[in-house]
């Protein structure tokens, strides 16, 4: 269990786990620093707003304690920019957020999706060789499909096409595998590992308690907004052609064709390491009201 009154630098509070993470650490008895490029937010109680700095310089301000201990579920790739602050606040543990994705799509028929997949990796290096050199014990967390609370770019976004389309196309047979994860569940993944003295120094893939086709995913997700299900198979031809015509709309700029191509690829990651080190145990794919978006 987690020490009274300590403090906690947050980076990226104010995201889907972010959101997840504050009444957690707040429930364990942690005053939660947030630090924002959004300037102040509304006062709540047991956080404090912090706005981030803009310069790679950074001195700790007078009336700042220092932080020892911090979770950041900014993108990873932005954590070096960070490093003097977490230096100047005097960090001695750090949990981050990367993906499983720079595993998935590194062979991905998509420059962007490989460009991707290797910033996420080149990141996970820095941080681990700027950690070592500075005494700071890190802890980088990976999990697979991310949803929850209708506000996610995966399920929902699947949940708001259906709801304008009254469909879903499939390539193939899609019965690749897939393991989505709660957003609860990853927060509660990095208040665990925040103590595990176990999990100092190491990278765990966290995935969801349930394993799915893709195909069955779609399915619950029809289910859970009370839609006949209508999946419709398409080439991959016409999903490309699809595909090109939906990123004209902001929200479906990173759709890409080899999404479809993945539909028929396995994408399982076994999470048993993150059980044995902090006691991560996920609950299956199981979609309530408020993880649909209204």
């Amino acid at each position: 269990m987690m020490a009274v009154e300590r403090r906690v630098g947050v980076l990226g509070a104010g995201s889907l786990v972010g959101r997840c993470l504050q009444p957690l650490l707040i429930d364990a008895g942690c005053q939660i620093t947030a630090f924002t490029r959004q300037g102040q937010r509304p006062a709540a109680e047991g956080v404090e707003w912090r706005t981030l700095p803009t310069t790679t310089g950074f001195c700790l301000p007078s009336r700042d304690k220092p932080i020892e201990r911090w979770i950041c579920m900014a993108p990873i790739w932005a954590l070096p920019h960070y490093f003097s602050m977490f230096h100047a606040y005097g960090a001695r543990r750090l949990v981050a957020i990367s993906s499983t994705s720079g595993f998935t799509k590194d062979d991905s028929s998509d420059p962007e999706e490989q460009a991707i997949a290797r910033r996420l990796l080149e990141a996970e290096a820095l941080l681990q060789a700027w950690a070592g050199a500075h005494g700071v014990e890190w802890i980088i967390l990976r999990p697979t499909l991310i949803y929850g609370l209708g506000q996610d770019k995966n399920i929902a976004e699947i949940a708001r096409f259906v709801r304008r389309a009254g469909f879903f196309p499939l390539f193939g047979r899609a019965q690749g595998l897939r393991q989505p994860i709660h957003a609860q569940d990853v927060a509660s993944a990095c208040v665990a590992a925040l103590d595990s003295p176990a999990a100092a120094n190491r990278a765990y893939n966290i995935s969801g308690g349930e394993m799915l086709p893709y195909r069955e995913m779609v399915a619950r997700i029809f289910t859970a907004m009370h839609r006949p299900l209508r999946l419709l198979p398409v080439s991959l031809a016409i999903f490309r052609v699809a595909v090109a015509l939906l990123r004209l709309v902001p929200r479906y700029r990173l759709w890409s064709p080899a999404m479809a191509e993945r539909m028929n690829s396995d994408l399982v990651f076994d999470h048993a390491e993150a059980t044995r080190d902090f006691g991560f145990k996920p609950r299956p794919f199981v979609l309530h009201a408020e993880d649909i978006p209204g």
